[in-house]
């Protein structure tokens, strides 16, 4: 007996679908996405509302020093906005534009990010205004080196094309949500460009607002996220199946002072899971300086507690 072949898709559907996607998620996003001008300085990049009191979030290295800047929004209408706060060490700025706006740019979760997704970039890049191009999330948790020469963790690596200008505009996935801030591209590479994950800029933005500047406490280390195999999960006593592996600890850093080591996992911080990069910048806050804290480390041996104590980082 027979069988029909199953009857796939044509590649027209397949590609209104991708298209309807794309196109949807510039609808959402679109009219909330920005011009950003220094006044008096020149130069200029892109940025996105993400409240309607006039928060916009942009790059650190878009506004600079600059205390003042120009938003010009998709309809031409153009307001003067004071830079509110700026975080060189994540390459995020803040800015508090004159007016109220309709369109907003809702920041969502990064940690839910999976290679391969469709990942749409929105600004102006090369003066041509209100671009849009689209890849995928190549990858996830690369890092880079900010202006301060300090690594910003927890980055998207995407496929979608950036140029001079987009920088500070919203890395958008296909449900409508801005999983990064575009902030980088590899000269003279093809198809290479960096954002600096959402959930990274969420905790910026909260500490601006509420500080005016972010207050870190500082452990010397770099990580990334790692899976957590079951049974150290168990050892662990945390519920979570991924945590963070250390990739470099700073020589004489509090990290090295307690004895953790390069390779070295953390599960856990003061019986916090530790799922990821963004969890561990989250956790190490300004309440944490100078305060004994006790790590949940992982390695071939077992399971053992690490006391270290954070000291403020200076610059």
């Amino acid at each position: 007996m027979a069988f029909a072949a199953e009857k796939l898709p044509s590649d027209d559907i397949l590609l209104d679908a991708y298209s309807a996607s794309v196109a949807d998620a510039v609808d959402r996003i679109g009219p909330a996405v920005c011009r950003i001008e220094r006044i008096g300085a020149g130069g200029h990049g892109s940025g996105f509302v993400i409240a309607q009191d006039g928060l916009v979030v942009t790059n650190f290295h878009v506004v600079g020093d600059a205390r003042a800047v120009r938003v010009t929004m998709p309809d031409g209408a153009s307001r003067e906005g004071r830079v509110l706060g700026r975080d060189p060490d994540t390459d995020i700025a803040l800015v508090r534009a004159d007016g109220n706006f309709a369109d907003v740019a809702p920041l969502g979760d990064s940690k839910r990010l999976r290679r391969g997704q469709i990942a749409i970039a929105i600004g102006n890049p090369l003066g041509f205004e209100w671009t849009v191009t689209a890849g995928v999330v190549s990858a996830l948790g690369r890092s880079m080196r900010a202006s301060t020469g300090r690594l910003i963790d927890d980055v998207i690596q995407t496929d979608a094309a950036l140029n001079p200008g987009n920088s500070g505009g919203p890395l958008v996935s296909s449900a409508g949500e801005v999983i990064g801030v575009n902030t980088a591209m590899i000269h003279g590479a093809q198809g290479i460009a960096f954002a600096v994950a959402s959930n990274t800029a969420n905790f910026v933005i909260s500490e601006i607002i509420r500080f005016g500047r972010v207050r870190r406490a500082f452990i010397g280390v770099s990580a990334d996220t790692t899976n957590l195999p079951r049974r150290a999960a168990l050892l662990s006593q945390v519920t979570t199946s991924t945590a963070v592996r250390l990739r470099s600890v700073e020589k004489n850093g509090p990290a090295a002072k307690a004895g953790l080591k390069e390779g070295d996992i953390i599960a856990a911080i003061d019986g916090r899971p530790v799922t990821g990069v963004d969890d561990l910048v989250r956790i190490l806050d300004a309440e944490r300086i100078g305060r004994e804290t006790l790590c949940t480390v992982v390695r071939r041996t077992g399971v053992s507690q690490v006391a270290v104590v954070p000291v403020a980082r200076t610059n």
